[in-house]
């Protein structure tokens, strides 16, 4: 019954949400489309935690797309012990690559008050279930060995029963716990994606070319903020200088510019 709920109605929900909100949200509020950076706030820790989990993260997707993909070349590939550990072993760097980014990112997230004053709720909740994610697949690649070749006999077959409409727990039931939180996890951060800033990497930004200036409305006193107030102009500057007259030597004034 859970494996139902978890597994087959879950996963559909979190799909159509996904779509739908998405969607939505860039229709009718198409300037939310952004990272939202924080990067002019802080950028030396931002940058020891962003790089190594964009490389890992994307290295780890790469290979799971491709697994999802092209599953009997990737078991043909796996048939060379070698070739098999090389893949096992790259997976599994480049896991705990992202792992090290994602921790960088949350403590930078939490320790840093700048950071910490422009964070939501839904970026806490976005950063757990990556962190979740993350921690259950390197968990998963060193107790479980071989993933690369039993996620293109077990887990694939799942998830393609599911886009042509026709579920088969079959092959995933027998999975240990872990892998199928794994699989959990992953439709869980679906199904909050389109509330997130991570919207942002679901488009390119070529609409920029032709889409609306966008206005800025100053919302405060301007005087207040350093580098914003107008500059005082520039006033002549007045001297005397002394003048020999019939009566003596007087001061008359002169003007400078």
């Amino acid at each position: 019954m859970l494996d139902n709920l978890f597994y087959i109605i879950f996963p559909y929900a979190a799909i159509t949400l996904a779509i739908v909100i998405t969607v939505q949200r860039y229709l009718k509020r198409g300037f939310t489309y952004s990272s939202l950076s924080s990067q002019f706030l802080e950028s030396d820790e931002l940058f020891y935690g962003s790089v190594p989990w964009h490389i890992g993260i994307l290295v780890v997707l790469m290979g799971h797309v491709i697994g999802f993909a092209i599953p009997r070349q990737v078991l043909w590939f796996n048939g060379v012990p070698a070739r098999l550990y090389i893949l096992e072993i790259t997976g599994l760097l480049f896991g705990l690559l992202a792992l090290v980014g994602i921790v960088s990112l949350i403590v930078r997230r939490f320790t840093s008050a700048r950071i910490r004053a422009v964070t939501s709720w839904m970026d806490v909740v976005v950063l757990l279930v990556l962190l979740v994610q993350v921690v259950l697949g390197v968990y998963t690649a060193l107790f479980y060995r071989w993933g690369s070749s039993w996620y293109a006999t077990s887990a694939v077959p799942y998830l393609r029963s599911l886009f042509t409409l026709q579920p088969d727990l079959k092959m995933i039931a027998p999975l240990p716990m872990a892998v199928k939180a794994h699989i959990l996890n992953a439709f869980i951060f679906l199904a909050i994606l389109p509330f997130s800033r991570l919207v942002h990497m679901l488009v390119v930004p070529i609409h920029y070319l032709w889409r609306p200036y966008q206005v800025v409305i100053w919302n405060g006193d301007r005087r207040k903020i350093r580098g914003q107030s107008p500059r005082p102009r520039k006033q002549p500057a007045t001297t005397a200088l002394p003048v020999i007259a019939d009566g003596g030597v007087v001061n008359k004034p002169v003007t400078a510019r």
